[in-house]
């Protein structure tokens, strides 16, 4: 009998920026659907190589904090097949999630306004808070 071809069709890589704007969306999302208190994101693409976005929001409590910052990591992890990055969950005053291309600063309030990364990092701008989506 004799053999037959296979032929596969190799898809075309996918845009590095879609992958990148598909995670910003869902950690947007993600804090959203998680009652985060004045969300932030700063542009840093162009500006900086760590990342291409830096978001920045506060919880409630360390309790809210915490919980926000563990459903974001497992939100990542199955978008993306890897575990982002995650210093200060014992406290929870202050927990960075690095995703690679966005890093997430979550906040107590008190903590927050002490450090002032937004104005840090704003390169001159004002940081615009992300606006609320309509539909609920």
């Amino acid at each position: 009998m004799p053999a037959t071809a296979q032929h596969t069709v190799e898809q075309p890589p996918a845009d590095p920026a879609d992958s990148i704007d598909a995670l910003h969306r869902l950690v947007l999302s993600s804090l959203d659907d998680d009652q985060a208190v004045e969300t932030v994101s700063i542009p840093l693409a162009g500006k900086s190589s760590i990342a291409d976005h830096m978001v920045v929001a506060s919880g409630r409590s360390s309790r809210q904090v915490g919980s926000m910052a563990t459903k974001l990591v497992d939100k990542i992890k199955a978008l993306t097949g890897r575990t982002p990055r995650v210093e200060g969950m014992p406290t929870a005053d202050w927990v960075l999630i690095d995703a690679g291309d966005v890093i997430v600063h979550l906040f107590r309030p008190e903590v927050r306004s002490f450090y002032n990364l937004e104005r840090m990092w704003s390169f001159g701008e004002a940081p615009r808070p992300v606006t609320e989506p309509t539909t609920h």
